[in-house]
């Protein structure tokens, strides 16, 4: 049961680390003038939302364990811009179902 877990967990995270970057060329396919359809909002409920946030917590966690490496280069905002803020800007600031 622990290896279903352990196996369950590692695909979640491989789907959203690959999902996540494509989300800005997906939106800019689509048109930006059309109406939100209901589909479209309970897809972002029910699947994007919670792969955005598990995206925002991996990448805290890589920016946690990357900040001494930043921080001796010199680019720690560039870091939590790339790993934490924009996930999060992903997941929390935008409208339902606007991709």
């Amino acid at each position: 049961m622990a290896r279903t877990a352990k196996l369950l967990t590692v695909l979640m995270l491989a789907i959203s680390l690959v999902m996540i970057p494509g989300s800005p060329a997906f939106s800019a396919v689509m048109g930006q003038d059309e109406e939100t359809s209901a589909e479209e909002m309970m897809a972002d409920m029910l699947v994007v939302r919670p792969l955005g946030f598990v995206s925002m917590v991996v990448g805290t966690v890589f920016f946690v364990v990357s900040l001494p490496f930043s921080a001796l280069g010199g680019n720690v905002d560039e870091a939590s811009q790339k790993m934490v803020k924009d996930p999060a800007r992903f997941t929390f600031n935008r409208p339902l179902g606007d991709f």
